[in-house]
């Protein structure tokens, strides 16, 4: 005997039908979509005004934003950065495993390296190295104390104010990209430390084949932002007159004494490569992300339909 509230099946059939059938209706966000209209509109505005004003010269913006001088900058802030990246991330990965080792002397060293160059500003270090031949007149390799040594030749002809970036540049970023790598190297499970000890690996094989690879998928976004920090930081050899993209916009502004618009050429030019770094960094962030992200959904729809 049915109860009386209860269901025939094609009733209950019916209710199914009738309630997969039913619209859903979003819930409705008045004052974020007012917010959002809002700024639209000041962003519009703004726009407006910066096309319109016609102190920012947008003529003499378009004259200059591929003359040869500029050209060259943005070529030479091209070569410092990846001169300097390259050595920044070979001597950083260095330090990071000098850091991560058992040997207190090699430990201690690293550690040493890493507080002085993170703890002194970028500029700083730049005229350091720039004005190094008040220090060193002449560089030599030997014994301390009077011993014996090669005489390589002067600073000042050793050290150009070319070389004075790059190494200021690249000793600075090696201190930032061995924290990042390190940080990388003990995301890794320990477990594959014991397998692939297990297995017969020596240390540096170990290092090369399995930790390495499977840190970068930590490693690759931070070290991306230091590439476009980088690319930006290199506008700070200005100082040591070397004509990057900033140095060639300040000298013609300084000839035809148009500051904004010269300005203006450089920032569109450094917006341009930081755009084109972002791309590739994301395409290689997604590359090394690949078996970690299919994880991840597996791991969301076995949640899900637990849920369920």
């Amino acid at each position: 005997m049915q109860p009386q509230n209860a269901l025939s099946p094609a009733q209950q059939a019916t209710a199914a039908t009738a309630g997969e059938s039913a619209p859903v209706i979003p819930l409705k966000h008045p004052v974020r979509n007012t917010i959002a209209v809002f700024l639209v509109i000041v962003a519009a505005l703004a726009a407006m005004d910066v096309a319109l004003n016609e102190r920012y010269h947008w003529d003499v913006v378009a004259d200059y934003l591929f003359a040869p001088r500029i050209l060259t900058g943005a070529l030479l802030t091209l070569v410092l950065t990846v001169v300097s990246m390259s050595i920044g991330i070979s001597l950083g990965a260095a330090l990071a495993i000098m850091r991560l080792s058992d040997n207190p002397i090699l430990s201690l060293i690293a550690r040493g390296y890493i507080w002085f160059f993170r703890g002194t500003p970028l500029l700083v270090q730049l005229i350091f190295w720039y004005n190094i031949a008040a220090l060193y007149p002449v560089i030599a390799l030997g014994l301390p104390f009077g011993g014996p040594s090669i005489v390589l030749g002067s600073a000042n002809v050793l050290i150009t104010p070319l070389g004075a970036a790059l190494l200021g540049l690249s000793l600075n970023e090696a201190a930032y990209m061995a924290e990042i790598i390190r940080g990388g190297i003990g995301s890794v499970d320990r477990g594959q430390y014991d397998a692939s000890k297990a297995l017969g690996m020596s240390g540096s094989k170990l290092m090369r084949r399995i930790i390495l690879p499977q840190a970068m998928r930590v490693v690759l976004p931070p070290t991306g932002n230091q590439v476009i920090s980088m690319l930006k930081g290199t506008s700070l050899v200005s100082v040591l007159a070397i004509s990057d993209l900033l140095y060639s916009a300040q000298i013609i502004y300084s000839e035809n004494y148009q500051t904004i618009p010269l300005l203006i050429v450089a920032s569109l030019w450094y917006l341009l490569m930081t755009t084109i770094l972002s791309f590739f960094q994301e395409k290689l962030e997604r590359h090394y992300g690949r078996g970690f992200d299919s994880v991840i959904k597996r791991k969301r729809s076995r949640k899900a339909r637990r849920a369920k």
